[in-house]
This record gives C-alpha cells, structure tokens and sequence, in this order.
C-alpha cells in the first residue's frame, strides 16, 4: 500500500552531538550536563519511554568518558561558578544554593568555597560590597541618607533578601564611602 514512515532512534553519536553543541557555549557540571541531554531526548520522542531510557543509558557513559577525559569537572566548574558570582555580589548561600540546583555535590562546593577563603579575607564581606555597590546601597549611594530609619531597614532587607547576614551587611552600610567600602572587600 505505502511506505511506512522510519521510526525514529537515538544513538550515541546523535547525543555526542548536543552534548560537544552545549558545552561549547556554556560550562556545565556533569549532572547538568546530563539533565540537559535527557530533557532535549524528551522533547524530540516525547512519547517514546524506550527510547528515554536507552538514551539515559548512551547519557550516562557519554558523561562518564567526558569525566574521565576531563572536558567535564565538576571541581573546577564549581571554583569558576563561586568567583564570578560573588564578583556579581552573590552571598556565599546563594552561590551554595546556585551550585546545588546545577547537580553540583556539597564536598564539590565546600572545596571551592574553602579555596577562595583561603586567599584571605572573608568572601562574604567582598560579596556585600560588590551587590552594595551594584544596587547602589550605603556608601554608594547616590544621594545622601535621610534621618530616618526606614532607609537602612530597607537597605538591610535588601540584604537579607541577597542572603547576607544582618552583621556583614551592617558592616557594609557602616562604610562612610565608597573608598572606604573597596578597602574592607580587600582586606
């Protein structure tokens, strides 16, 4: 009668495909990486269980040879992660919590964290400054503070919402200028 139409498959190649396509615009840990793969064979068989599932399979040795090759590292990826976003103003929960939504292990995040602390100085209070500095609080704001409180309860809202405690932010709004502020993130 006619020509029955191919039923599509994955195979390896396919997947190798859109995992060397993602990683080469975007870094990724190796449980992300995974989690994107799975989600884009969905989305192409989204009614075929068979195929989902020989694909975690083909998703799982890709990503363990991208491990064990090195174009996957969860170690660095989390030290890259952890300084460009507490150069973002990002408190240390926050990027804890960033780390662990992308599949990054608690040991993984700790180390990176462990290693900027060890360059001295409290990342935290460097955070504060960068996110005060961005949304233009305490010593960088624009205009002079009025002599009410209601201003520096907003300003310490603002930093609770960031994830900063109540005394590294207040350590930040203590600054006088913005100076001032640039030589407590060094220290």
């Amino acid at each position: 009668m006619g020509e029955e139409t191919p039923v599509p498959t994955i195979d390896a190649a396919l997947i190798e495909r859109w995992a060397l396509a993602y990683l080469s615009r975007f870094a990724s840990s190796a449980e992300n990486l995974r989690r994107v793969l799975l989600r884009r064979v969905r989305r192409r068989f989204p009614e075929d269980r068979d195929t989902t599932t020989q694909a975690a399979i083909l998703i799982d040795a890709l990503v363990a040879r991208y491990q064990a090759s090195g174009l996957v590292d969860d170690a660095a990826y989390a030290a890259g992660r952890v300084r460009s976003r507490l150069r973002r103003g990002q408190s240390l929960r926050v990027i804890r919590a960033g780390l662990a939504a992308k599949g990054v292990t608690a040991d993984d995040a700790a180390a990176a964290i462990a290693a900027l602390r060890e360059e001295g100085g409290d990342p935290d209070l460097a955070a504060a400054c960068a996110f005060a500095r961005r949304r233009r609080l305490g010593p960088y704001r624009r205009r002079p503070a009025k002599s009410d409180g209601n201003l520096k309860d907003k300003e310490l809202a603002a930093f609770a919402r960031a994830g900063f405690s109540r005394a590294v932010a207040e350590t930040v709004l203590a600054c006088t200028n913005p100076d001032e502020a640039e030589a407590l993130a060094e220290k």
